[in-house]
């Protein structure tokens, strides 16, 4: 009785006894389409409901829900009550900062810490406040995974400052 490799042996030297042509027909399983927020790396920690919104075709709607889960966030980092651009400014502003990303010692330190409290607060009032308050807002998915990724850009760099 022949092994199951001696099986796959007859059917590889068979194979390689076919024309090209014939070959050519034969189709080929497509792989699955890769996940948008997989190829994106989009952060993990959002809430599942932004997916949802996502895959339901609501743009904006995820956009908005993704951009509250971070001002919540901020909040319980911060201990502040202000929400969205006030928030951000309040949280990141030196030297009195209640979210730090690094130690602000040097220049370099603080230009970052001002760099980033300025991308925070600027996409709070420049993405999620239009989408908050705009309902014709229309959004593609890319604009949408532009935004998600960008949020996931600000939260891993708060996590690399020991934010959680």
């Amino acid at each position: 009785m022949p092994s199951s490799l001696d099986k796959f042996e007859a059917i590889a030297r068979s194979l390689a006894r076919l024309p090209q042509q014939v070959l050519a027909t034969v189709p080929v399983a497509e792989a699955p389409p890769e996940d948008p927020f997989e190829k994106r790396n989009i952060h993990t920690d959002l809430p599942a409901k932004v997916r949802d919104l996502f895959d339901d075709g609501h743009y904006p709607e995820a956009t908005e829900h993704a951009f509250k889960y971070l001002d919540k966030k901020l909040q319980g980092h911060s201990g502040l009550t202000e929400s969205g651009f006030k928030l951000m400014m309040a949280a990141f502003d030196s030297p009195i900062a209640r979210v730090k990303l690094n130690p602000l010692v040097t220049t370099s330190e603080k230009d970052e810490q001002e760099g980033y409290r300025f991308m925070f607060a600027g996409a709070m009032k420049g993405i999620r406040n239009p989408r908050a308050h705009e309902p014709t807002i229309v959004d593609d998915p890319d604009i949408c995974l532009d935004h998600l990724s960008f949020i996931t850009l600000l939260l891993r760099r708060l996590e690399q400052s020991g934010y959680k």
